[in-house]
Formats: C-alpha cells, sequence, structure tokens
C-alpha cells in the first residue's frame, strides 16, 4: 500500500541542499505574488534569498492568519505520563543511557495532576512520555484517555509510534490529535542520533503519519527537532510530509510545531544554530505557503519571542508547562525532558496575547467556531 516513503525517496537531502542555494531573489519575488502556491514556493521562502524579504513576508503571514483563524490563539498545557524510555537518543533527558530517576504516574497522581491542570483553566491537554512499550504503551494510553476524558474538551498525545490498530483504539476512546516527529528527515545520520531501540528504525517511524491518517484521527501535528541538522532542508520535507498527507488524508486536518534543541540533563549541543530571525522566517513561510495549516508554538521559546509571534502566524501556544512526570504537583524534581524558556504562568500568557489584541482561547478549533 502506498505511502510516504514513494514521495521521499524520489528526493535527495544534497539536491534540495543546492536548489536552496540557488534560489533567487525574483524566484522568491514570484511565490510572494502567487495566489496558490506548491512546495517549490516553500524552498523559496525558507531560502537564505528569503531573508531580506523577511518583513513582507511577517506582514503578509499576519494577515492570512487573521483570515483563516481570526485574531484567537488557543491555549493548552502538555502533561507528561512518564519518563521512561527505550531508546537511546543523543539529544533527550529521557534517553535510556542517561542515569536518572525514572517516574510513570499512577492513576492517582494523573488525576492530582489534571487538577492542577483544570485549576489553571486548561481545557486542551497533551499527553506525552517517553518511549517505553512495556511500561506506557497502549493499555496505559487507554487507561489515561478514559481518566482523563470527563475534564478536558480536547486530549492530544504525543508518544512513541504505535500501530494503525493502535491508533484507531485511541480515535474510538476520543484522542482529538496525534503529534509525531521525525526528528530529522536526514537519513544518512538519522541513526547517529537514534542508536538504540525502536526509534533507530527510520523508516516505521516515517511512515507513522500513513498509519495514523488511516485510523481516522481527526488532527495530526508534525514537526523536526530543529538543531540537528540544516533546518532548510528539514523543513522542506518536513512541509513535503504535509503536502502528501494533506493530499491522502484530507478528512484530518494538520499543525506544524517547531521545537528547537534546548538544553537538558546528559544532551548533546545543537549540531546546527537556528536563530530567532531564521525561526520566524520559517513559520511565516508555512503560513503564506498553507493557509489552513495549524501553527503551534511550546515554552522552548524564550518570552520576546512568544510575546511578537502572537500576531504572526501562530494558532496555539502552550503556558505554564512541565515538562517532567508529575511536575506541576506530584513530583516536582523529577528530570525534564528539557528546559521550558518562556516559564510564564497561564494566566501572564493570557494577558500578553489580550494586550496583541488577540482572544486566549481554552478550547480546541473545532469547537470554538462550533461555539460549543
Amino acid at each position: 500500500m502506498k505511502s510516504f516513503t514513494s514521495v521521499f525517496e524520489q528526493y535527495r537531502w544534497n539536491d534540495i541542499k543546492s536548489r536552496l542555494e540557488t534560489v533567487t531573489p525574483a524566484d522568491v519575488e514570484r511565490s510572494l505574488h502567487k495566489t496558490s502556491r506548491t512546495i517549490d514556493d516553500f524552498l523559496n521562502l525558507i531560502s537564505s534569498a528569503a531573508a531580506g524579504k523577511l518583513e513582507v513576508m511577517a506582514g503578509m503571514a499576519r494577515r492570512l492568519t487573521q483570515k483563516r483563524f481570526g485574531k484567537t490563539i488557543q491555549l493548552y498545557a502538555p502533561l507528561y505520563l512518564s519518563n521512561e524510555c527505550q531508546n537511546i537518543c543523543t539529544y533527550c533527558g529521557f534517553s535510556l543511557d542517561n542515569p536518572i530517576k525514572r517516574k510513570t504516574l499512577s492513576d492517582t497522581e494523573l488525576m492530582i495532576e489534571a487538577s492542577v491542570l483544570k485549576s489553571m483553566s486548561v481545557n486542551h491537554v497533551l499527553l506525552v512520555s517517553g518511549e517505553a512499550n512495556k511500561t506506557v504503551g497502549i493499555s496505559y494510553f487507554l487507561n489515561a484517555v478514559k481518566l482523563l476524558k470527563p475534564h478536558f474538551a480536547n486530549i492530544s498525545i504525543e508518544v512513541q509510534p504505535l500501530s494503525e490498530e493502535e491508533y484507531r483504539q485511541l480515535h474510538e476512546a476520543g484522542v482529538n490529535a496525534v503529534l509525531v516527529y521525525q526528528e530529522t528527515y536526514h537519513q544518512a545520520v538519522y541513526k547517529e542520533y537514534h542508536p538504540k531501540g525502536k526509534k533507530s528504525n527510520f523508516g516505521f517511524r516515517l511512515e507513522t503519519p500513513d498509519r495514523i491518517g488511516k485510523a481516522g484521527i481527526h488532527k495530526m501535528g508534525l514537526g523536526v527537532l530543529l538543531g540537528l541538522e540544516d533546518w532548510r532542508v528539514d523543513s522542506f520535507f518536513n512541509a513535503l510530509h504535509i503536502d502528501y498527507l494533506q493530499k491522502n488524508y484530507w478528512k484530518s486536518k494538520f499543525s506544524v510545531s517547531f521545537p528547537r534543541l534546548r538544553p537538558a540533563e546528559g544532551i548533546i549541543e545543537p549540531n546546527f544554530m537556528m536563530s530567532d530571525k531564521d525561526l520566524l522566517q520559517l513559520i511565516c513561510a508555512y503560513r503564506i505557503w498553507n493557509e489552513d495549516l495549524e501553527i503551534s508554538i511550546s515554552t522552548r521559546e524564550n518570552e520576546t519571542f512568544r510575546n511578537h509571534i502572537v500576531s504572526l502566524g501562530a494558532t496555539a501556544m502552550s503556558a505554564g508547562s512541565k515538562t517532567n512526570p508529575g511536575g506541576y504537583s506530584v513530583d516536582r524534581e523529577s528530570l525534564e525532558q528539557f528546559e521550558t524558556s518562556d516559564e510564564r504562568s497561564m494566566e501572564e500568557i493570557k494577558s500578553i496575547i489580550r494586550k496583541a489584541g488577540y482572544d486566549p482561547v481554552m478550547k480546541d478549533w473545532d469547537t470554538f467556531y462550533s461555539g460549543v
């Protein structure tokens, strides 16, 4: 059966890198003035040649976002279930070879954490865990969703890649969205970052969104870990993946996130640096290329950047985030997956959004627009 692999194999990393280097200002201008844009236009808009058009791109991104999503920002918070993991990943604090205290939330602890989030007015929760199938597998996730569903209008998950049948079970249990990141599309070096564990299987991870789409999940989120490899090339492949998925799973909605490699216990330094200006260009390029794409900004980013991105393309933001299991109340000293940069509370973020003339929304887009 067809999968993204058949599309991916038609492209070569070094070829895309060369194409990016040959984009001219005239190419960028043509892409900016189109009314309908292709993946080739996205490539033009993330090129170095487009950096000089950042002010124009920002203005376009603002107008297109307001046209499609209005002046609203959806707010959510992550709930970390476990830091147990069977993978060795050189950039992650949860890596199997990192000698840390492991923690998996019990049912009681899960509900204590949920009560804290509810006190913050959180109605959209993202469940996150390390990749440990035996400890936090499908049975654990289904139980967590069953416990949390009565208390949250929207549940998303960001866990290890699962089978199509397991995604179907989560869909039937009430999971609205699944986030899965390829980390990097540079297949030649992927194994160096993931030397051990199921995650080292590049192909299995690459085809995960296909399994999510076939299972009928309402929304899926993609992204790359910015800092592992050349962000422009990686982002082209991520957009190529989204383009394929939208054409083949048109009933699903799609979002993109921009995790930049952040400090964490026992991990590598970024291989490629990405400036705030670069990230702004990337976000604007996504919005100009794809008006329907939801754009999520996490607390990995600093306060100044997040303050400004409210009106420049973002549609969703996390706030008050804790990236360790039990971090809100149960076990505040357990190890974080990564350090957050914006540590302001949910109420502070709401205030910043309102000052920018936007409305902080605690519901998902579908429930918001239907008036629920």
